[in-house]
């Protein structure tokens, strides 16, 4: 193994160390400066030369991608928290955007899988493995009984991508004046919610 320089006088044992100090670093100048980082500003924090993040992440994208997946669990925990108990699929989908909303304005990383800045570079990003998995996992921990709605793996899967482009429209055009929390929800309510009901009449 190559001999490491920096990392704060202590270099990782191994390669795993190693990248998950490069993405804990990442998160923390997220945290701290509220906006994606780059390799370069990573490698500095840490005492490195840019080729030595370079070794782990290809990009800046990839470890922002890395840095959001990392970030995600505490989210996901919150969210199930604040959906628990919601049965009907519409209410649980529109608290839940509404939340997911809220949440990544002021927690920047969450968004990297979604946001704005990330998929305007990126577009395809919006409907990545990484996006729908993330999305899969959220809707699986809801007390809905998906199945009674007339959803199966492949029709969720649809729900997903759906849902991001949803939210990523809000990303991208929030409104002039933006909705506040209650008419979104009203608004999401009405529209989104008449989507997501309209699968149990589906005759493919």
């Amino acid at each position: 193994m190559a001999r490491r320089r920096g990392w704060g006088g202590s270099p990782p044992d191994s390669d795993e160390e190693a990248s998950r100090r490069i993405v804990a670093a990442a998160v923390e100048l997220i945290a701290r400066t509220g906006a994606e980082v780059n390799i370069a500003e990573v490698a500095e924090s840490l005492g490195v030369i840019r080729q030595t993040v370079y070794r782990y992440f290809p990009s800046s994208d990839a470890l922002m991608q890395a840095a959001a997946l990392a970030s995600v669990d505490g989210f996901l925990d919150r969210l199930t928290e604040r959906v628990g108990g919601m049965t009907d699929p519409v209410e649980a989908m529109t608290r839940a955007v509404v939340y997911t909303l809220n949440e990544v304005t002021r927690i920047p990383h969450l968004g990297i899988l979604i946001s704005a800045g990330y998929s305007r570079r990126q577009p395809e990003s919006l409907t990545s493995d990484a996006a729908r998995a993330f999305g899969m996992t959220m809707i699986r921990r809801f007390d809905v009984d998906w199945e009674h709605y007339g959803y199966d793996d492949a029709s969720l899967a649809e729900l997903v991508e759906f849902l991001l482009r949803i939210m990523q429209s809000f990303f991208l055009a929030p409104g002039d004046p933006p909705r506040g929390e209650a008419e979104l929800e009203r608004y999401l309510r009405r529209w989104m919610g008449t989507a997501i009901l309209a699968q149990a009449g589906y005759d493919a």
